[in-house]
């Protein structure tokens, strides 16, 4: 089978490697900006390059054109977005080549942060009240049924780019309006304190056959906008907790349409009312090395499943799931003054992974105890703020490559 991946941030080099290892023809479209990164070089037949990767019409008359091109002498079986942003470039390409997979209409619950919630609310899925930013009257009767504080976010973005918060109706009003004519493109939904947790899961034939409940300790918001460190730990097996969030993360999946895919959700506890809210989903596998922290506990590699579910779908085989462990594993991360830190000493015997990427610092931890995992992200957070590992920068308006 003939594979297209769009992939235009440095990320999937595992998913490459195996869609290649289970014999497939692989394609790589990608930013030029990252043409000398380290990608699998071996596991790619042919690399394409976008000068500009934004979703705009010009980039996809662009990726279309290019594509009609290729496929007078190559045909496409598959597309595969391996990233947030181009999952609506994959969208488009498959419904123009009436190349099966996930279409534009679907691809719009995984990505549009408004869409998601439309229909997690018709479903009966709890969400935090929101609002779209179209029509003045509904926003100002919006703020009237609600309380303060609320998060104004981008419909596109991804992690916490772009989000901000606000507390009284007058600040809303004042944000929205510096929004001018991008409004259209944000949300505003009511800020619910509470524990962040994210659902890292595999789906094949519209059944969840996998997933990984772990509990941010440190909001993705909170790291971005506060300086934080970004922490996450494994959920309590066969919790209360658990069993909750793999019941929301299958009624997502159920609402929103998912056939097969990996797929990164991410639900809040709050704790006034100890309810589970969904917050929103991504078709891929999560970032900032979550692929890694849910490898550890469970010895399964997301980005190499996905390929062979892939792969499996395409050709018309049989998936099956790996033999699943029950580790807890935990993952702390953080920019710091150091170009390469000095890992010396983060020196228990329970670290397994250590980050290689300048001025960061990051580690993953396991332990068959949850406890033992908690105790170490305590531990090393205090050590990066404390031996001036530490370091923070603005909260970005949008992703940086």
């Amino acid at each position: 089978m003939n594979f297209l991946c769009i992939c235009t941030y440095f990320k999937g080099v595992e998913f490459l490697k195996s869609c290649k290892a289970e014999g497939n023809t692989v394609y790589l479209l990608t930013n030029k900006k990252l043409e000398n990164k380290a990608w699998p070089w071996e596991s790619i037949d042919e690399t394409f390059y976008l000068e500009n990767i934004d979703n705009t019409f010009d980039t996809y008359s662009n990726i279309i054109k290019g594509l009609a091109h290729l496929m007078r002498s190559k045909k496409i079986d598959r597309i595969v977005a391996l990233d947030d942003f181009d999952v609506e470039k994959a969208a488009l390409a498959r419904e123009h080549f009436r190349i099966p997979g996930m279409g534009q209409t679907t691809a719009r619950y995984f990505r549009d942060k408004l869409a998601m919630r439309v229909q997690a609310a018709h479903a009966g899925i709890n969400v935090p009240p929101f609002s779209a930013l179209f029509h003045d009257v509904d926003i100002t009767e919006y703020l009237q049924s609600t309380t303060a504080p609320w998060v104004i976010k981008p419909r596109s973005e991804a992690s916490a780019a772009g989000i901000k918060k606000v507390h009284s109706f007058q600040e809303a009003w004042d944000t929205i309006h510096s929004l001018g004519e991008e409004r259209h493109n944000y949300l505003i939904e009511q800020f619910k304190p509470g524990d962040v947790y994210h659902v890292d899961a595999l789906t094949v034939d519209g059944k969840v056959i996998f997933a990984r409940c772990s509990q941010y300790l440190n909001t993705p918001f909170e790291v971005a906008h506060g300086g934080g460190i970004f922490r996450s730990v494994t959920v309590e097996h066969d919790s209360k907790d658990e069993k909750a969030l793999a019941k929301v993360n299958a009624q997502v999946m159920k609402a929103f349409g998912m056939k097969f895919s990996a797929s990164h959700t991410e639900v809040i506890k709050c704790y006034e009312d100890g309810k589970f809210y969904f917050l929103e989903t991504a078709s891929r596998v999560g970032g900032a090395n979550l692929a890694e922290m849910v490898e550890y506990s469970s010895s399964i590699n997301l980005w190499r499943e996905w390929a062979k579910i892939e792969t499996a779908v395409a050709t018309g085989g049989v998936y099956e799931l790996p033999p699943v462990d029950d580790f807890y594993s935990g993952i702390i991360i953080s920019l710091s003054s150091y170009q390469w830190p000095d890992y010396a000493p983060f020196n228990d015997p329970e670290v397994i992974w250590k980050m290689d990427e300048e001025y960061h610092v990051g580690l993953i931890v396991r332990s068959s105890k949850r406890e033992r995992v908690l105790e170490l992200m305590e531990k090393y957070a205090l050590m990066i703020r404390d031996l001036g590992y530490h370091a923070s920068a603005p909260a970005p308006d949008k992703p940086v490559h």
